[in-house]
């Protein structure tokens, strides 16, 4: 399997399609990759782990294991190695590589196991499973991430990793420092060996912009990782999900038209449960064919440049500048507020700049805080959002879509 994944996904006819789907019964996670494998789509498969192994406590999973609790995830350190090979005998392939999803700022023990498997894939970034999910400091992050690319460079020739960089928060992240981030994780990762990378977009508020968006972050990737072989990922929107099916389905086909049409290359998709609980194998494979089937229709987006590439170098160039140390660059650019996350709440996040979504349903800057954004890109007076308007905003795709399944 070594090297399958980003070799699938180059060779594949149209948009590939992925859940993120993981269970701890050995049995259940068989026969979900199996499902997965069959459905009428271009498929790769996903091994989406515990909160347990995320935040580095197997003996948590293993315990939970051996009582019978249960786990939102396969726990791939606590599981024998004869055990994961079972699940992936006969399925994982060439034409069907899986990736290992997990969700933590520390990856060095799932990396391990990872290379013990012969599974080649995964996903992540010292930034981005850091400031959401953690807190961890960066720089402890970054060491830890540091470490484990550069392991698993040695110990799996032909590893891919997809940085999470472009889904930071989810939700309500303009689309520029969204392209920075994947491009630097890209970076991070290329300069600890990783040669094959893809470079995800989280898909945002308008259609328009996201289409922007992710060409821009394609010529971004070229530009700055001109000798890795590389490809988009989107994901289908990562935030407040729309309660009624008609407005999952809308949505979800809505992100495979925008994939398709602006050159992603493969797809994570959501369901129509996501609003409500975890989904079922069924529901998962459902909207794979659904995804698949709206992007083999999908129409070419129109092109347009509203500065999203232009801001999005800006902040490379200026966090490129700080140091020759990729990783200690990003470190320094975040305690001096160089990088910096709306609405996140990290210690080691300076929590200064602001968006809006605009009357267009644009996301915008509001407040750059010390982004090195032109002066263009954040208007000379902007109104910061109170706690009314922030959960509008945050509602304002889910109640938009809903409104349009009516």
């Amino acid at each position: 399997m070594t090297g399958a994944f980003p070799a699938a996904v180059a060779a594949a006819p149209g948009l590939v399609v992925q859940p993120r789907m993981g269970m701890a019964d050995p049995a259940a996670m068989r026969a979900g990759l199996l499902a997965v494998k069959r459905a009428a789509a271009t498929t790769v498969g996903t091994l989406t782990l515990d909160s347990y192994t995320r935040v580095g406590d197997a003996d948590a999973a293993l315990a939970a294991l051996r009582e019978g609790r249960a786990l939102n995830g396969y726990p791939i350190v606590a599981h024998p190695r004869e055990v994961t090979r079972a699940v992936l005998d006969g399925v994982a392939d060439a034409g069907f590589p899986v990736q290992v999803r997990h969700g933590s700022a520390d990856p060095r023990a799932i990396f391990a196991r990872m290379a013990e498997l012969g599974l080649a894939a995964s996903e992540g970034g010292p930034v981005s499973y850091c400031l959401p999910y953690s807190r961890r400091p960066l720089r402890e992050s970054t060491a830890h991430w540091t470490e484990a690319c550069a392991r698993l460079a040695e110990t799996v020739p032909g590893a891919h990793l997809e940085t999470f960089g472009g889904c930071l928060m989810g939700q309500l992240c303009p689309p520029s420092l969204l392209i920075a981030i994947s491009v630097l994780e890209g970076m991070f990762f290329r300069a600890n060996g990783i040669r094959s990378v893809s470079l995800s977009y989280s898909q945002q508020t308008n259609q328009d912009q996201d289409a922007e968006a992710v060409r821009a972050l394609r010529a971004a990737a070229a530009c700055y990782l001109p000798d890795v072989d590389w490809h988009v990922v989107l994901y289908t929107y990562m935030g407040v999900y729309p309660s009624t099916p008609g407005g999952a389905r809308l949505l979800l086909a809505a992100a495979a038209r925008l994939a398709a049409g602006a050159g992603a290359r493969r797809l994570i998709v959501k369901t129509v449960a996501e609003a409500h609980r975890i989904p079922t194998v069924a529901e998962n494979v459902a909207a794979l064919e659904e995804a698949s089937a709206a992007a083999s229709a999908a129409p070419p987006l129109p092109e347009a440049d509203t500065g999203l590439l232009a801001e999005a170098r800006a902040i490379i160039d200026a966090v490129l500048g700080l140091h020759d140390d990729i990783g200690q660059a990003m470190v320094t650019a975040f305690h001096t507020g160089l990088l910096d996350v709306p609405y996140c709440l990290h210690p080691d996040n300076a929590n200064q700049a602001r968006c809006h979504i605009d009357d267009t349903g644009w996301l915008r800057w509001s407040a750059a805080g010390g982004l090195p954004l032109p002066r263009s890109a954040v208007p000379a007076r902007a109104d910061r959002l109170g706690s009314s308007e922030l959960v509008a905003a945050l509602s304002h795709v889910a109640a938009r879509f809903d409104a349009a399944a009516l």
